[in-house]
């Protein structure tokens, strides 16, 4: 467990604190995520980003069916102590379950929607669910 003593404490108390994730090497944000205590735990303990599914009510590893893991290499709080930001590693080509490098794939530009993220793997092989 990393030392905490300067109040590095996210405020749980407001509900589930939202993840930034962004990428150590290019800065690019791969996804937004949420934690629960538990998974705030998970994450300091182990050193990979562990979140909060609001869908299933349940804790995930990132990267436990995909093998797309993220090393946790730093984290920042916010000032209100409700919001974090990872950097990360991101391990393996994606950070979605699209198969797509970033979750933020889709951008509005000039009034036109384009794909400004490629996708890497096909979920249906990926998610054999």
């Amino acid at each position: 467990m990393p030392d905490l003593s300067c109040d590095f404490t996210p405020d749980f108390s407001k509900g589930l604190i939202p993840a930034i994730v962004q990428d150590v090497h290019d800065k690019e944000v791969l996804m937004l995520a949420y934690l629960n205590e538990e998974a705030w735990k998970l994450t300091l303990e182990s050193g990979e980003a562990h979140y909060f599914s609001r869908s299933r009510q349940t804790i995930w590893h990132k990267g436990e069916s995909s093998g797309n893991t993220q090393k946790v290499l730093a984290i920042r709080l916010d000032c209100d102590n409700d919001t974090l930001l990872f950097i990360v590693e991101q391990r393996g080509d994606a950070a979605c379950h699209t198969g797509r490098r970033s979750c933020f794939y889709r951008e509005l530009k000039n009034n036109t929607v384009s794909f400004c993220s490629p996708q890497v793997f096909d979920p249906k092989q990926v998610y054999k669910a």
